[in-house]
């Protein structure tokens, strides 16, 4: 037996596989040092209390204050939450997050006076306002505050609620502890005989083992410790979810799902819509597990035959610069520009590439208006989706580096619902590369595969997840109690619907949400089902299309939040209001799944 394979110390990964966070602070005394002129910021609010609605001039001198204090806050955040991303064992980084937060706290109680204050300038007056020159850099943020009036309170009321900043995240941060740092695992032996140490991070991968027993062993040990821990586990989503429904009811909103929809002013059809065109192609969906089933030569399919590719004799190991170099041909079609920065990015300090212990689980892009786009890989080169997941959070960069250069601060930082676009659009034209460029039918089949399973996971899965967090809502806002048992037979419900009949669902699998980071983020996953849709959509049109359909998506990069998303949207070529992209998008699955059956 080999001895267990263990991921390194943080002080053991080479200098060149971190990121360097030096464009925003050369070292954490440089942090420290920003860090203390920031705190002593704060009391300057007060100068600005009560002369809001005196003039244009004291309002926009209150924005600017406000605007460049954020701007600040950002830059100190970012590189306060990637150093705690590094290791999250490591005291003086979490230290370092919960200095910020308790700062940004106070700093949202001393400005909690500035919503109700602008809300409260009589109409006329603040039309007279929104025509002055000096506020024609907030004219925006303006018109969309007001759009607010409904859900604001008086300020002693805001104030409280600003207070609860902290508080407000006990749960979801309580949750990233428990499964991060202080779940164990224990090892798994993989299909080549070597001890693997069972994490978050490792868990994909033993998932995608061509060994049966291995993919076996790790679902089944995996969630067997989720049983240990399901009563703290329920209860922080339970509190979770009934924050989300307290701030909906102290603001007067519908719902949950109503307040969380209202600043991308996305319509409820939208999110009803999809779950409703999603359900309706379900039975093409089981058909996949079928076809899946009889390709693996299964007698049946289990949750852990899923994320395997069916060609799993098929071995890849691309190290980390053929990645790049892999995704900086496939977004070609993006122009020189485009592909300069991002290889430069990816080659150089952008990432931190590969997984150490204590490291935050997952893969994402920090972008910051002052900083580099950053991105936390857990690379491993023997695991295909790797190179998506390098493309994804890629598209996230990039989408970061344009809007931070084409727009102020205050319209840089873009919307979650637009963010799913910028990513998926990069994954499709990494999967059509490949598929263009194929060696045989056998690669044809494997890279067809691969997509399907995206779809699947980023269309169908995360469609349940947004089902789930409605469902969930509902039963707290109509007061029913959300225990192991209601949150497991909700979630039960939506297993069976979503892998039909001929799977088979192991009990362990109810466990499964307990443990998606998501649902603390409530109404935000339905963003990657839209997302892909509108790539898929847009990706064609650039690829079939000539320069003004490439300068529309580019245009889309630079929009930041200038305009709402569904009009930034509307610009590139696509509109989410209407049926089509996500029918798109699930006619060209079924169409992958046809192809696939034949080619096997």
């Amino acid at each position: 037996m080999n001895a267990p394979r263990k991921l390194p110390v943080r002080s053991e990964v080479p200098a060149g596989d971190m990121w360097d966070l030096s464009s925003l602070f050369p070292t954490d005394q440089g942090w420290q040092e920003e860090f203390k002129k920031w705190e002593g910021r704060i009391g300057e609010y007060e100068s600005f209390r009560g002369k809001l609605g005196e003039s244009a001039a004291s309002l926009a001198a209150c924005l600017t204050f406000d605007n460049d204090f954020e701007r600040q806050a950002e830059r100190l955040g970012v590189y306060a939450f990637l150093r705690s991303a590094e290791d999250q064992a490591n005291a003086d980084t979490q230290a370092m997050v919960a200095r910020f937060q308790n700062v940004a706290t106070r700093a949202g109680e001393a400005a909690s006076y500035i919503r109700p204050e602008i809300l409260a300038i009589p109409d006329d007056r603040m039309a007279g306002f929104l025509s002055a020159t000096e506020l024609a850099p907030f004219r925006l943020v303006l018109e969309r505050l007001v759009r607010y009036k409904p859900h604001t309170l008086s300020p002693r009321e805001e104030q409280l609620l600003a207070m609860q900043g902290e508080m407000a995240g006990a749960a979801s941060n309580a949750f990233r502890k428990l499964l991060d740092a202080d779940m164990k695992f224990g090892t798994v032996t993989n299909e080549k005989g070597e001890e693997v140490e069972l994490t978050n991070a490792s868990f994909l991968e033993l998932l995608q083992s061509p060994d049966r027993e291995v993919r076996k062993t790790a679902f089944h040990q995996y969630y067997e410790q989720f049983l240990g821990h399901e009563n703290t586990l329920a209860a922080t989503l339970q509190g979770s979810i009934h924050k989300d429904v307290y701030y909906a009811r102290a603001r007067s909103y519908d719902g949950a799902l109503a307040m969380s929809l209202f600043p991308d002013n996305v319509p409820q059809a939208v999110y009803d819509n999809l779950i409703a065109a999603v359900r309706k192609q379900l039975p093409t969906l089981h058909r996949y597990y079928d076809v899946r089933r009889r390709k693996m030569k299964l007698d049946d399919i289990h949750h852990y035959d899923t994320y395997v590719p069916i060609l799993s004799d098929l071995e890849i190991d691309r190290p980390w610069d053929e990645a790049v170099e892999l995704v900086a041909a496939a977004v070609a079609p993006l122009g020189e520009d485009y592909v300069s920065v991002l290889r430069q990015g990816l080659s150089g300090r952008w990432c931190d590439r590969y997984p150490n212990r204590g490291k935050q689980s997952g893969a994402f892009s920090s972008g910051s208006y002052d900083g580099d786009p950053y991105i936390l890989m857990n690379y491993k080169s023997t695991v295909f989706n790797d190179v998506f997941t390098l493309a994804h959070e890629a598209g996230h960069s990039m989408h970061s580096y344009y809007s931070a250069r084409h727009q102020p601060f205050q319209y840089y930082d873009y919307t979650i619902f637009v963010a799913e676009v910028a990513s998926t659009f990069n994954e499709q034209l990494l999967s059509r590369h490949l598929r263009e460029r194929a060696a045989d039918d056998r690669e044809r089949a494997y890279l067809v595969n691969r997509e399907i399973d995206d779809i699947r996971g980023t269309v169908f899965r995360q469609t349940m997840f947004a089902e789930f967090e409605k469902i969930t809502h509902a039963m707290a806002e109509q007061g029913e109690p959300l225990t192991v048992k209601t949150l497991q037979d909700a979630y039960s419900e939506l297993l069976a619907a979503y892998f039909g009949p001929e799977f088979v669902i192991d009990d362990e699998l109810r466990r499964e949400c307990f443990r998606i980071p998501h649902f603390y983020r409530a109404f935000y996953v339905y963003k990657y089902a839209t997302g892909m849709s509108a790539a898929i959509a847009l990706s064609r049109r650039v690829l079939e299309g000539g320069e003004q359909e490439l300068q529309d998506y580019l245009g889309f990069l630079q929009g930041g939040c200038s305009k709402d998303p569904l009009d930034l949207l509307r610009g590139a070529g696509v509109d989410m209001e209407q049926p089509e992209p996500v029918e798109t998008a699930l006619t060209h699955f079924a169409s992958l799944v046809d192809e696939l059956d034949e080619l096997l």
